[in-house]
């Protein structure tokens, strides 16, 4: 009975072994199992592991689009409409930024926030935190800051159609 259970594990187990790969080649980014090739180009044996190789997409021979193309010009309409989006984009960030602004304020309260509860019997953790607000404050500061030098550098509507006239 034993030997019956025995050998269908032991087909198995040789059909198994041979459908796995002899042995891979690294042959720089390339991998390889062929010996003749591998020998070809100086190649060395992996061993150990599996090796998985995915196909890479390689761009058609096609045209780029013009947007894209380097020494071309967007056209005026197109440009406009991107500068429109990104001001608004910044309006929205620097509103945002400074809604953020005054709840840090607010809750700093000139350097003296409330205490909450495990802070009463803490000291330390009250100091903490109020190095941490100031430090938050300090940094949406420098952020709105930025996002005020962005503003400054995307023309605005009225500028870029007055521009867009001459």
């Amino acid at each position: 009975m034993k030997i019956v259970l025995l050998i269908p594990l032991v087909a198995i187990w040789t059909a198994t072994n041979s459908w796995a790969q002899d042995r891979i080649y690294r042959c720089g980014n390339e991998y390889t199992n062929t010996v003749t090739e591998s020998q070809a180009k100086n190649c060395q044996l992996i061993s150990g592991g599996n090796v998985t190789v995915v196909q890479s997409h390689k761009p058609s021979a096609g045209r780029v689009p013009a947007a894209t193309q380097p020494g071309q010009r967007v056209d005026a309409g197109d440009q406009r409409a991107k500068d429109s989006d990104s001001r608004l984009i910044l309006e929205s960030e620097l509103k945002k930024a400074e809604a953020r602004q005054a709840e840090l304020l607010k809750e700093y309260n000139n350097g003296e926030p409330e205490k909450l509860g495990p802070e009463i019997r803490n000291h330390q953790k009250y100091l903490d935190r109020v190095a941490e607000l100031k430090a938050s404050i300090n940094r949406n500061e420098r952020d709105i800051d930025g996002i005020r030098r962005e503003l400054s550098r995307v023309p605005s509507a009225a500028a870029s159609s007055s521009s867009a006239a001459k």
